[in-house]
């Protein structure tokens, strides 16, 4: 026996388990449901052209000639006919019939006979998504006659020899989408159907000409606009100083509507949802943007648009939507307007009535209060460091019209959603829909987001002196600042509609008293100290200033006291985004004013171009804050005034006699007025009906030079219309030009 020692060789030690690599494995439904839950409009399900009631004999199945056979169906869809006319659905470029819910269409089906009632049997039969079933809506059989019937109605509305016209009504609460159709003809055998024929689906759409759909509109004028117009005018600008925005929604062009389909099909919204136009908008408005579902828009505010086409260059929605669905990647870039009317598109097109709305002073509080805090130092001067609040120089969100059977009644009508990512909403960045009555009413607690919308339009403007050890004092309040004004496009014209008694009661009034302590009863809070009114009173003037141009800014200090005042006095002017967001301070001046009893005192200050054209960003706002506090009360005055530098125009000009399906062309001019040159320029040019989105790129512009673009297009359409177009560079944003015409069928 050996006396040497082995030493025991240790086990190994459990290896851990592998780390994952790679994205997550996508969640299923696998051993939840017995089937996936259907949630793409684009899926669909093999249907056997013959179904047998049981197995076949010895010799199979006996020849089906002996019974009814289907030789061809006639959908009825071209623009001209009855169905397109009917359901208003005649503008939209697509091969295949479109219509509305709540309203019956018509079919013609030629069998190989006459049909015969008392002995023959058919089903007309609509399928929409990968599994369809009769019971979620899904999978609908349509029956011609009136002892049989299905949620869709049907009938026979004439037979002339071997044709059938039948009448079908889908419920005014179906889905809505693309729905596959197949006629179903009843043997002793089995079921024989027509087989999957493409140009046989059809589109279904909200309807707001029918009374029992949710979006019912009964204002044709309204609706007209609403639903039906492609051309929309955009509010920007400043208040005092509106500027427009032409901008070609485009809901009828071709692949538009498929396009809107893919989005809720992108979403993984279930087919089953998409008949409620409020899930519908609630998950669109998450959909429009990027932040966290791979949606339609990338939101970009820095001014670096190297990597995609700036905000301000887009002339319309048509290649935004048609880019997406084609790429399936969010598109680069948008601001709040794009997302407006991006979305505005999305909701006329599946016949949702809609429109965009801008706020001007549009408060974005991160707290969630009804304050938007400014912080002075102690000399009157903003502190740009501690002042968080933004208030943006306008804002644009959309209204859409619908039922709201989750709220109490009183509460449907136009409901505000925005696509713009500002803050989350149950995890996602979506807004809305939100009640206009509640907001108006302060009913904040109702869904969805009405708190968030109404701070929007109803927040305090609060200022705080900080003294050096770093106590804030309260030491102005200005309820009357945020929510000025609240503009969108009057219906059948191109003027502006004020609309901001919709949102809230007359500054001052009784009724404003008590919505906002309806508000805050719902936990929005307020500032309600009262301070005594300064006996001084500081104006800075509306002002129209171009590009480039020297301007003159008078302040206007108006003592009201039978004593004299003097005011130690602070302005500063910056550079800002629309957003409020400050780019650059590019004036400071810190005059002290003596004014008489009674009397007022102007303060000229003087603008030149040279201090602000290097500092310019997009959309060229100017942002003036004047302070002033008074030695003998010690208290502070304060105006504030956005000044938006008005861009050169481009030409547009369209050659005469405009006929449908004749040639035209039209020409784009513009001189660069600046001594500096323009590098890296693009031009956009669209029109409905007429010319589908082009743009043409010009690698620089010198000083003082000038450019001419020509372009051919053929009109298709009959009717009035707009050709527009947007110059855009680096150094220059949003140059616009629009020409009026009218095409002769």
């Amino acid at each position: 026996m050996s006396d040497e020692i082995v030493t025991p060789t240790p086990s190994p030690s459990p290896s851990a388990p592998p780390v994952p690599t790679g994205p997550p494995p996508k969640v299923t439904n696998r051993g939840r449901t017995a089937v996936p839950i259907a949630s793409s409009n684009s899926d669909t399900t093999d249907v056997p052209e013959f179904e047998p009631f049981g197995a076949p004999g010895p010799r199979g199945f006996p020849p089906l000639t002996e019974f009814l056979d289907i030789w061809d169906v006639n959908m009825i869809k071209r623009p001209d006919e009855i169905n397109r006319k009917q359901h208003h659905t005649v503008l939209y470029n697509s091969d295949n019939l479109i219509v509305r819910r709540g309203q019956e269409f018509q079919i013609k089906i030629t069998f190989n006979r006459p049909y015969k009632p008392a002995e023959d049997k058919f089903a007309l039969e609509f399928a929409i998504g990968s599994s369809p079933q009769f019971s979620k809506g899904t999978y609908i059989p349509v029956f011609p006659t009136s002892e049989r019937q299905s949620t869709w109605t049907g009938r026979i509305i004439n037979t002339n020899e071997n044709m059938v016209t039948m009448g079908i009504t889908p419920l005014a609460s179906c889905i809505v989408g693309k729905y596959n159709m197949y006629v179903a003809v009843m043997t002793p055998f089995g079921i024989r159907r027509t087989r999957r024929d493409s140009s046989r689906d059809l589109y279904i759409l909200f309807n707001p000409w029918v009374a029992d759909d949710a979006v019912f509109l009964d204002d044709e004028r309204e609706r007209d606009e609403c639903v039906m117009t492609e051309m929309g005018i955009i509010y920007h600008g400043a208040h005092g100083d509106i500027a427009e925005r032409d901008w070609n929604y485009g809901q009828f062009n071709y692949g538009v509507l498929d396009a809107c389909l893919y989005i809720m099909d992108r979403s993984d919204m279930p087919i089953t949802n998409r008949g409620d136009p409020i899930k519908v908008t609630r998950k669109a408005s998450a959909m429009m943007n990027s932040r966290d579902d791979e949606g339609v828009l990338v939101g970009n505010w820095s001014g670096d648009y190297t990597y995609g086409v700036a905000p301000t260059s887009w002339t319309g929605s048509t290649e935004i939507l048609t880019t997406y669905a084609s790429s399936k990647m969010p598109v680069a870039y948008a601001q709040c307007w794009v997302y407006a009317a991006v979305f505005n598109t999305f909701l006329r097109c599946l016949g949702i009535p809609s429109r965009v709305v801008t706020n001007y002073y549009s408060a974005h509080d991160n707290d969630g209060n009804l304050r938007t805090d400014i912080i002075l130092d102690d000399t009157g001067r903003i502190d740009r460091n501690r002042t968080k609040d933004s208030i943006w120089n306008y804002h644009c969100w959309n209204e859409c019209f619908m039922t709201r059977p989750d709220l109490p009644p009183g509460f449907g009508g136009w409901q505000v959603v925005d696509a713009t990512p500002q803050e989350t909403s149950d995890g996602m960045y979506r807004c809305g829909p939100a009640s206009v009555q509640a907001i108006k009413h302060g009913h904040t607690c109702y869904p969805f987001d009405a708190a968030f919308v109404f701070a929007e339009v109803n927040s305090d403007v609060v200022f705080y002196s900080r003294s050096r050890d770093g106590t804030l004092e309260l030491v102005k309040v200005n309820p009357t600042h945020v929510g000025r004004l609240v503009l969108t496009k009057t219906p059948g014209d191109v003027s502006r509609r004020d609309i901001t008694d919709q949102y809230k009661f007359p500054e001052g009034s009784t009724e404003e008293r008590t919505t906002l302590e309806k508000a805050e009863e719902y936990g929005c809070k307020r500032e309600k100290s009262n301070l005594p009114e300064a006996d001084v009173d500081l104006v800075l003037p509306t002002l129209e200033v171009s590009v480039g141009d020297d301007f003159e800014l008078n302040m206007e200090f108006i003592n009201r006291s039978d004593e004299r005042r003097v005011v130690d006095a602070y302005i500063s002017g910056s550079v800002v985004y629309y957003t409020g967001v400050t780019s650059s301070e590019f004036l400071l001046r810190s005059p002290r004013v003596t004014i008489g009893p009674n009397k007022s005192v102007k303060e000229l200050v003087v603008v030149e171009s040279k201090s602000y054209m290097k500092h310019l960003v997009e959309q060229a706002n100017l942002h003036f804050i004047a302070t002033g506090k008074i030695k003998e009360t010690g208290q502070i005055v304060t105006a504030m005034k956005v000044v938006p530098l008005h861009n050169p125009k481009l030409t547009v000009t369209v050659s005469e006699g405009g006929k449908v399906s004749e040639e035209m062309t039209v020409t784009v001019q513009f001189k660069n007025p600046f001594s500096f040159d323009l590098e890296g320029v693009y031009i956009r040019m669209e029109g409905p009906g007429i010319l589908m989105p082009k743009f043409k790129y010009y690698s620089l512009i010198p000083a003082g030079s000038s450019l001419t673009w020509t372009e051919f297009f053929t009109p298709h359409r009959a009717g009035s219309t707009r050709m527009i177009a947007i110059l855009d560079c680096p150094a220059l944003r949003q140059v616009q030009g629009q020409a009026s015409l009218t095409i002769e069928p």
